[in-house]
């Protein structure tokens, strides 16, 4: 199960009370303030793991909660800082402050924040004595730990985006060019959740693709699936724009792929502007010698430039799939040293 948003409140740990105690020990019958330290509390921070793919953990707990900081003791005993508490969510994960919409963090691969405080433990009256107050009996209570309540949303990150109709191929795509095994069906949105998977060109060269579900006509307004995903999108550095060569409703490929654009516009026009390869898919459908045609009609249609290139390749059959991935880190190379997330 893919699960993309979330609303939770966290707390961090308040800090411990200092305490009040008087140093007593035999033939010493002024001993004086020997309270200790509380200690501090701990914070709430998140973790950007790598290992974690989803926000299925917070759908069931709502609350969560860092370590208070323990009270002080006598003979000037600090209390104990309370532990930090760890919340592991996948890179991509932006977070949110749930009343004012303000965003909190963006955790990119490896990142870290801290998103409430620990309080501070309070003094122990042993840190009031003074010439003129040596036998302080008041000590400060810990300050408490911020408390918020966030919502947490996953864009997905990752090299490559594959886009394009229902049905253009992308899941089958995918599970070519990597070892993910997304769900394949002769249906619309047999992709209800996005799909990652890695590319090994070679051994030192790999690519992170994501199939983003299908896109249709109005999706930057909320229809079909395409509201809830077109945000994935954004956080791919490239565009795989697939585009059906013998679409089954009799539409053409131009037709499809200004539709798509269209949508991209609609929900971002960053996004529109992102690095695009357009490819033409299921060539094996094609009459034999009418791939070559297919392509120049492609490209007159959409009135493309002598620079824009367009690929033909076949998912199923793996022609081309190969030039496909060399043309992609070609394009990713300048990018790949210097992108963080």
């Amino acid at each position: 199960m893919f699960i993309d948003e979330a609303v939770i409140t966290i707390k961090a740990g308040d800090g411990g009370k200092g305490c009040v105690s008087f140093r007593r020990e035999k033939y010493i019958p002024k001993g004086g303030p020997d309270g200790g330290n509380g200690g501090d509390g701990g914070s709430v921070v998140f973790v950007a793991d790598e290992n974690v793919n989803t926000l299925l953990d917070f759908r069931g707990t709502h609350h969560w909660r860092a370590q208070p900081g323990e009270a002080g003791r006598g003979k000037q005993q600090s209390g104990l800082a309370g532990q930090d508490l760890v919340i592991k969510v996948p890179p991509g994960t932006m977070i949110f402050d749930a009343f004012t919409d303000e965003m909190l963090a963006d955790l990119g691969h490896g990142a870290q924040a801290v998103i409430a405080k620990g309080g501070k433990g309070g003094w122990g009256n042993e840190h009031f004595k003074s010439s003129i107050n040596q036998a302080p009996k008041t000590a400060d209570p810990g300050e408490p730990g911020e408390q918020k309540k966030v919502r947490l949303e996953l864009k997905l990150i990752a090299d490559v985006g594959l886009i394009g109709m229902p049905n253009a191929g992308k899941s089958t795509l995918l599970s070519t060019l990597t070892a993910a095994r997304p769900k394949i069906a002769d249906y619309p949105f047999t992709t209800l959740v996005p799909q990652l998977g890695i590319a090994e060109i070679d051994s030192e060269r790999r690519l992170v693709i994501a199939d983003i579900p299908g896109l249709i006509e109005g999706a930057s307004q909320g229809a079909g699936l395409g509201h809830e995903f077109l945000r994935h999108v954004e956080r791919t550095r490239v565009l795989v724009h697939l585009l059906d060569a013998a679409p089954a409703d009799g539409s053409s490929p131009a037709d499809n792929y200004r539709t798509i654009r269209a949508e991209l516009a609609g929900h971002s026009p960053m996004l529109a502007e992102k690095d695009e390869l357009i490819v033409l898919n299921k060539i094996d459908l094609l009459p034999e010698g009418e791939v070559k045609s297919a392509v120049a009609k492609l490209r007159a249609d959409l009135k493309l430039g002598r620079d824009e290139e367009v690929l033909a390749i076949s998912g199923a059959t793996h022609a081309g799939t190969r030039e496909l991935l060399e043309a992609l880190w070609s394009i990713l190379r300048p990018k790949v040293e210097n992108w963080k997330g």
